[in-house]
């Protein structure tokens, strides 16, 4: 049993080591804006593609659906959810990220110059190699500003 102990070692983490996110300095009003987003997302469907659990190849993400006869397309009671213009969410906190940041894309660490720690996050180009990567986040955490997805 000793042995096993032995070779199962709980790594202790200290205080300094655990991650704290950066959160955002916001209105009251955008706040509750979130949370009234955050409220309506749960009570909206799910919205899938037509015929979706019919056909695997067709995958889930909506397609309009486009058919001549298509029950889906007439808005026929039976049928799912379909995406329209009454399920979206307050303006002033559309395009916001949930943790409440606005996104901006960054692809070289000079472009971290140009960021609001406070109401702006950076987000990383799915182009951007390791190195780069590895470079943004560092200049990143000297900054105090949020990466979306700095995971490396």
């Amino acid at each position: 049993m000793n042995k096993m102990a032995e070779k199962k070692k709980v790594k202790v983490v200290e205080e300094d080591e655990v991650k704290k996110k950066i959160k955002p300095s916001l209105s009251e009003e955008t706040k509750k804006m979130l949370s009234i987003r955050e409220e309506r997302k749960r009570k909206q469907p799910s919205f899938l593609r037509q015929e979706w659990f019919r056909y695997g190849r067709l995958g889930t993400s909506w397609r309009r659906p486009r058919g001549m006869h298509s029950k889906f397309r007439t808005n026929l009671k039976y049928r799912p959810g379909k995406v329209r213009i009454g399920y979206g969410g307050p303006k002033a906190v559309r395009g916001l990220h949930p943790s409440g940041f606005q996104d901006v894309l960054v692809h070289n660490p000079s472009d971290l110059d140009s960021i609001d720690p406070s109401t702006q996050a950076a987000r990383i180009g799915h182009g951007v190699g390791t190195k780069k990567r590895i470079a943004i986040v560092k200049k990143a955490k000297k900054m105090k500003i949020r990466v979306l997805n700095g995971g490396v």
